[in-house]
């Protein structure tokens, strides 16, 4: 399970990463709902999308900030929700870009169950 985990923290990292590469590049006019978000906004959450990427992946180099995996990942979960909320409020008739971001929310929720119960990486976040 640990390997696993692993596997979709890296996953879901470089994902992050590339959103947030995404978000640099002006790309919410590619997804009109989003335009609800202004710029100033869209690009902290740029920021914020980096920061969590490392987080995903820092507990590979030293174990005791294991504790910060399922936090970013619950994180990334509700930013997903936000973007379905956004999208469905704005009245679009496509609901492809709701499943993709159920989707990985279901990952992010997923990984921060097996960090927080299943397998944790520090010690002290069993319960």
């Amino acid at each position: 399970m640990n390997i696993f985990l692993w596997v979709l923290q890296i996953l879901l990292a470089l994902h992050t990463a590339m959103g947030a590469v995404w978000k640099f590049s002006n790309a919410e006019q590619t997804v009109p709902s989003l335009n609800a978000i202004p710029h100033s906004a869209w690009l902290a959450m740029g920021v914020l999308e980096l920061f969590l990427s490392l987080c995903l992946v820092v507990p590979l180099l030293y174990k005791p900030l294991g504790y910060l995996v399922p936090i970013a990942a619950v994180v990334i979960a509700l930013e997903m929700l936000l973007f379905c909320v956004l999208h469905l409020s704005s009245g679009a008739a496509s609901y492809s870009s709701v499943i993709y971001w159920l989707v990985v929310a279901a990952i992010c929720a997923f990984i921060a169950y097996g960090r927080l119960i299943l397998n944790p990486i520090a010690p002290g976040l069993a319960s």
